[in-house]
């Protein structure tokens, strides 16, 4: 089957869809997206994710493209037509094409994209094992609660995590303390059993799963503290793990080539990464 994207009103067979090439956001990065997983045909968390795409837009000042019961129809359309039981649907919204100038266009329309793809599901050695992450010094910029489609800087750190064997990056800020992955939020266990992770501010967007697994670890009768903590705490942690939309929850059994605890996957991480994944078929 050719896949199919929709691109401002038209369905399109996905290697010939394009915009123009004065699009905002392929030349200022002036546009947010969201992806939402797909199981089993339905969109995982549809809600929380268009409140996100919602309040994204409303910090750049871009308007929405089109009404939120419209967007869900083509949402749906774009993952029937392209045949994904289970995948990902990756919306994007900029605020346009018009001529090159820094300031808001006036008369600009925003441009709407949506694809959705099929995708192996997360590695279950990658569960089973446990992930490595490294640390990076956080260099983006100080808006990092709107999923802005300005992403360079997320890549580089990718690309360092990738390079050092890595699954993960986790970034630090300049007082030392972790702020999140390169695509993931960060979570650690402490030796008394609370399960921490950072505030969500402007330093890091406030994650779908993250939110999620608030509710989760509430049923399983453990407690939340979202504060910020340093690599040195995180490297003497009981347990630690990261969570996002594309990794759900995998446990984290090194940083920077330390173990955390004994180096293996510990129990509630395991735990809370079955009950997420009952989440996903329910919601």
């Amino acid at each position: 089957m050719s896949r199919i994207a929709y691109v401002n009103g038209q369905y399109l067979p996905h290697r010939t869809a394009g915009v123009h090439i004065e699009d905002r956001g392929y030349q200022f990065a002036d546009g947010v997206y969201e992806v939402l997983a797909v199981v089993e045909g339905h969109l995982v968390d549809e809600a929380p994710h268009l409140a996100r795409l919602a309040r994204s837009l409303g910090e750049l000042q871009i308007a929405m493209p089109m009404s939120q019961a419209a967007l869900k129809i083509v949402m749906r359309e774009v993952v029937r037509r392209n045949g994904v039981d289970d995948g990902i649907l990756y919306l994007q919204v900029t605020r346009g094409a018009a001529p090159r100038d820094h300031a808001f266009p006036k008369a600009a329309k925003p441009c709407l994209v949506v694809t959705s793809r099929c995708r192996r599901a997360v590695a279950t050695r990658l569960a089973t094992d446990g992930i490595a992450v490294i640390t990076i010094p956080d260099i983006r910029w100080q808006r990092c609660d709107i999923k802005s489609v300005a992403l360079v800087a997320n890549v580089l750190g990718k690309q360092r995590a990738r390079e050092a064997g890595a699954y993960e990056a986790w970034q630090v800020d300049r007082e030392g303390f972790v702020t999140e992955g390169t695509s993931t939020n960060a979570w650690i266990v402490t030796a008394h059993g609370a399960v921490v992770t950072r505030q969500a501010d402007s330093a890091i967007l406030n994650g779908v799963t993250r939110l999620a697994l608030f509710d989760i670890i509430a049923r399983a009768r453990h407690r939340v503290v979202e504060r910020p903590f340093t690599v040195a705490e995180a490297k003497a942690a009981r347990e630690a793990f990261l969570t996002s939309t594309t990794a759900e929850l995998l446990p984290v059994v090194s940083i920077d080539g330390d173990k955390v605890g004994d180096g293996a996957p510990g129990p509630l991480s395991r735990r809370l990464r079955e009950f997420y994944l009952q989440h996903t078929l329910a919601t």
